[in-house]
């Protein structure tokens, strides 16, 4: 079948466009010596359910799994149920405990690294919720994920945000938590750009102020902090705080637009990586981050910096909708068979977004067989009346 596709710009004009022949690196086996690297995977839904997508969504266990085994042969650690599998955005918290358990017995199976979301979706955020109620949601989850044997990263709660009246209740609560957790958990500060309700975590809008509540947060139980992952969008703000951690606290970059300069470092340290675009760009950072290893600084930066263009055109505005695009790119290559996602959201981008995420893919070589994307890419087309 010919790879020659039309496919549609922003001013509703078409185009003809044929695919290169794939992926122009070698995937390295093994794990990244030189950085902890988590890959924040997603999860597939079950396309025949007789349910109402927008509600009661099923998963396929079995797509789902595959995709984190393909993600620990390439050496990445899994970040689990976190905001790429849809968590408070169609995966609920019964949906996540079955997701956990699968995925940390599987974990196991295999010697793959694994950390789990503990959060406080269980709750409703109301007038109705109170810190006491969040920190026995967010004790109900850490304890389940210690139970099977996960590490947690501790979610930012949109509970949490909507009660607490003074960067004194953060500190309470998240004081109250890592006092009981039995190892050290990962922070996880999440943006209003990724999640409106989130809006002034840590007490202030302002990010500087809110950075003086978390660091002290974090000093006072470093013990019990592995590392934070921020996601702000925002390379400067990173590494101010990267260079106030605790010697012993890691800093896991959450930024898809600057994450290769920030996993390289400067002078004074780097960032590992909690990242969503690594579901995506998987083998791409898999052998970029195996040339950092090696002091190839040039390799890795030629990798990497091929990614960049498709991570910011999937994590456009609005940010969190940047999941239709990380599956939209595993339908494409193969790794399941459809483009059906929890509570419909395969519709919440554009025909004109996707085409443009084929052609980054492909740019970036990250197309594994190209003559079969296409072939996708011509189905999603056909849907949208373009042959």
């Amino acid at each position: 079948m010919s790879r020659e596709l039309t496919l549609p710009r922003k001013d509703g004009s078409l185009f003809t466009y044929v695919p290169g022949n794939g992926p122009s690196y070698d995937v390295p086996s093994g794990k990244p010596r030189s950085r902890t690297a988590f890959a924040a995977a997603h999860v597939v839904c079950d396309p025949l359910a007789d349910t109402d997508p927008l509600h009661q969504s099923r998963i396929d266990w079995n797509a789902t799994m595959q995709y984190r085994h393909y993600l620990w042969s390439l050496g990445f650690s899994v970040a689990e149920a976190m905001d790429t599998a849809q968590r408070g955005m169609g995966l609920t918290w019964q949906h996540a405990k079955e997701l956990i358990s699968h995925s940390i017995e599987e974990a196991r199976a295999v010697g793959g690294h694994i950390a789990c979301g503990a959060g406080t979706d269980q709750l409703t955020p109301g007038a109705q919720v109170t810190l006491d109620d969040v920190e026995a949601a967010y004790e109900e989850q850490c304890s389940f994920i210690e139970a099977k044997g996960g590490q947690i990263i501790l979610m930012a709660s949109r509970a949490l945000a909507a009660c607490a009246r003074r960067p004194d209740d953060y500190e309470r609560v998240y004081g109250k938590i890592l006092r009981q957790v039995s190892r050290p958990v990962i922070l996880h500060w999440l943006g209003d750009m990724f999640d409106p309700a989130l809006k002034g975590y840590w007490g202030y809008e302002d990010v500087d102020a809110a950075m003086t509540v978390c660091l002290r947060i974090i000093r006072t139980h470093r013990d019990k902090v592995d590392g934070i992952k921020i996601s702000l969008l925002d390379a400067e703000k990173e590494i101010t705080m990267r260079r106030l951690l605790p010697e012993n606290v890691k800093m896991y970059t959450g930024d898809d637009f600057h994450y290769p300069a920030l996993i390289r470092g400067d002078e004074h340290g780097y960032s590992h990586a909690l990242l969503g675009i690594f579901d995506a760009i998987a083998p791409a950072a898999a052998a970029a981050l195996h040339a950092l290893d090696e002091g190839d600084t040039n390799r890795y930066d030629a990798i990497m910096e091929s990614t960049v263009p498709l991570s910011r055109h999937i994590f456009q505005k609005p940010t969190y909708a940047y999941k239709t695009g990380i599956v939209f790119l595993a339908y494409l290559n193969g790794h399941q068979s459809h483009f059906r996602m929890i509570g419909g959201a395969e519709g919440a981008r554009s025909v004109v977004h996707l085409s443009e995420i084929f052609v980054l893919a492909d740019q970036a070589g990250l197309l594994r067989d190209p003559e079969l994307a296409s072939e996708r890419m011509r189905l999603v087309l056909a849907l949208a009346g373009i042959r």
